[in-house]
């Protein structure tokens, strides 16, 4: 997608068609809510065309007749008794036979339905519980006395259940028929998975429209400290549920967000199954639609995190984003750590110079020193630059006289650094936030993190890195590049918190031992992935990498870098490819799990993968 493209049009066929006295309300709403600027941007997102629509896409995507044919005779060696636990009120009578008609469609068998009525007095409700509850056995249903909340209804639910594992079920929502099937199979293969969770999309009140699919990573903490992610479908094991404690109703609004976090914080292992097999109806009083509904449930969200902070012993301010029902948590730093700034450079002064006074004038941390590494620059100009910077005691020069190699000259410069924490930062940036370095600070000394990196912009406002994705391009490649940089992307990625299997080593945070451990730069790499193959090296020490969107940073690397044309280029650029092929050739297979399967890897913005079939019927 070329620049021009990235800014987006209105496919205003499809405004106008979702245009309603009610939607026109909610828009009224949100612009409210935004400000004018903010509502266009997030309109723009919204309705602009989608490179590959949702709708044909589901279509081609959906299992066969055959294949869930296929599923039904399938044989499970322990296949588990899953208990599917609803809480229930006032369930229009259409909604609540469809969600029982999606559990009786499924291909996996060995289920039961805990259903717990919230409104006995509804007699429509009564007659249809009555009447599939004497056509099916598996399908349990219990009165409630009165309706006590949509936590204590679950509750309710989870005392019914008599499975190993319980399956979370809103009563208008539907399950695919293949759904059960999955998470049995995912059971199969990972025998000591707690936590299971899949993908999910929305769908019309009347079920003629798919949209909005949410595909999702694999288990992301920081990810679900932005957002409730996880969501649906989630299957839980008894055990842990027991031991968590179920649904607490003081976080009404958010109780499943609250259970998310001390089910995960209790789990052996957690498993994502990218398999579309949960569909969220929509409706005028539902937050799948209107979140401004339910305002009380995001500050229960933002208490949920902070629970979650405090029971892992971790210091953390949790605050509201401008977009309902994300949240950014601000790491305080502890103490006041040395870091080293470590910047190659060769011949660029005027590069050089803005990169270090941005430094200076803008940083609010004082703890750091600069350590340039110098790679045979010739010009006078330079070393008069270097002469004058050698004058303040923040600075170190060093010098690199073997050829340039982005690896070695980093690795050298680490052995010159005095600090416990790295900032490796190229000399075509320009900082933009005061607080870059206590921001990224705060999140890399958590234990669990081993390195942070930042969202990079273009002088033209556009966006040069947002995280990186291994397989992308063929090996790895960042993510929303020319997408405006006020625009949030796909479900917010561009803007909120989250780990991923590598950041642009343009700016990150190391802490030195992380470094250490994991041998440093590879300079076999001279040149290109050297960044990548380090972060997928300190996360197979089991350290997290963070993509923080709140560190921001101009970068003026050329988008142009021109090719590489020559004989030589070309040969070291085949080499290094091959290097990541041979150590990384798992991950290159297996896709990386902070992306997903059903994703693109030729388009930044995560777009759909294409699948053959589309604008097919299935038979």
């Amino acid at each position: 997608m070329s620049k021009d493209d990235s800014t987006g049009k209105i496919q205003w066929d499809r405004f106008v068609k979702k245009l309603s006295p009610y939607t026109v309300q909610k828009g009224l709403r949100y612009l409210k809510h935004y400000g004018l600027k903010e509502f266009w941007i997030r309109l723009h997102e919204r309705f602009e065309p989608e490179e590959v629509p949702y709708g044909p896409w589901y279509e081609a995507y959906q299992p066969t007749e055959e294949i869930l044919e296929k599923q039904r005779r399938h044989k499970f060696k322990n296949g588990p008794l899953i208990s599917i636990v609803v809480p229930a009120y006032l369930t229009p009578e259409r909604f609540l036979r469809q969600m029982l008609d999606s559990l009786l469609a499924q291909t996996y068998e060995n289920w039961e339905l805990c259903l717990a009525n919230g409104s006995p007095e509804d007699q429509d409700m009564q007659t249809v519980l009555k009447s599939y509850a004497e056509m099916d056995r598996r399908i349990r249903y219990q009165d409630l006395k009165e309706n006590l909340g949509i936590a204590e209804n679950t509750n309710a639910a989870f005392a019914m259940a008599k499975g190993d594992f319980v399956g979370l079920l809103d009563h208008d929502d539907l399950l695919a028929p293949n759904a059960l099937y999955e998470i049995a199979v995912a059971l199969e293969e990972h025998p000591e998975a707690d936590v299971i969770y899949t993908d999910e999309d929305k769908v019309t009140t009347d079920l003629t429209e798919h949209f909005q699919p949410h595909l999702k990573p694999d288990f992301n903490l920081d990810l679900l400290r932005s957002n409730n992610y996880i969501c649906h479908f989630l299957v839980v094991r008894r055990s842990v549920v027991e031991k968590a404690g179920g649904f607490r109703r003081e976080f009404d609004g958010a109780q499943d967000y609250d259970f998310v976090f001390r089910c995960v914080e209790q789990a052996r292992e957690i498993v994502h199954v990218p398999e579309i097999l949960y569909h969220w109806r929509t409706h005028k009083s539902s937050t799948a639609d209107n979140p401004a509904s339910k305002m009380y449930a995001f500050e229960a969200g933002r208490r949920a995190i902070e629970g979650n902070l405090e029971r892992t012993g971790t210091q953390g301010i949790v605050e509201h984003t401008p977009d309902f029902g994300f949240y950014r948590v601000k790491y305080p730093v502890q103490g006041e750590p040395l870091v080293s700034i470590i910047i190659p450079n060769r011949e660029e002064k005027e590069t050089l110079e803005e990169c270090v006074e941005s430094i200076f004038s803008k940083t609010s941390y004082k703890n750091y020193e600069i350590i340039i590494v110098e790679n045979n620059s010739s010009s006078n100009e330079i070393f008069r630059y270097y002469k004058q910077l050698s004058e303040d005691p923040r600075i170190h020069l060093i010098r690199w006289k073997k050829e340039f190699n982005y690896s070695a000259i980093n690795n050298f410069g680490v052995r010159h650094a005095k600090g416990d924490y790295l900032l490796f930062l190229n000399n075509d940036v320009k900082i933009i936030d005061p607080d870059w370095i206590t921001e990224m600070l705060g999140i890399c000394q958590r234990r669990e993190v081993g390195a942070v990196g930042a969202k990079l912009i273009y002088p033209d406002n556009t966006i040069q890195h947002a995280g990186c994705v291994v397989g992308m391009g063929g090996i790895a490649g960042n993510m929303f590049v020319n997408m405006p940089a006020e625009r949030t992307g796909y479900l917010h990625k561009a803007s909120i918190l989250q780990d991923m299997s590598c950041v642009t080593a343009a700016c990150m945070m190391m802490k030195k031992p992380v470094f250490q451990e994991a041998g440093g730069f590879t300079e076999e790499l001279a040149v290109a992935f050297n960044d990548v193959d380090l972060c997928l090296k300190v996360r197979s020490h089991g350290h997290l990498i963070v993509y923080d969107p709140y560190v921001k940073l101009y970068h003026y690397e050329s988008k142009s870098r021109g090719a590489e044309d020559s004989e030589e280029k070309v040969r070291r650029f085949q080499t290094e490819i091959e290097y990541m092929r041979c150590h990384w050739l798992d991950i290159l297979k297996k896709g990386d799990p902070y992306y997903n399967k059903n994703l693109s890897l030729t388009k930044w913005n995560y777009s759909l993968k294409p699948l053959p079939g589309m604008g097919k019927k299935k038979g």
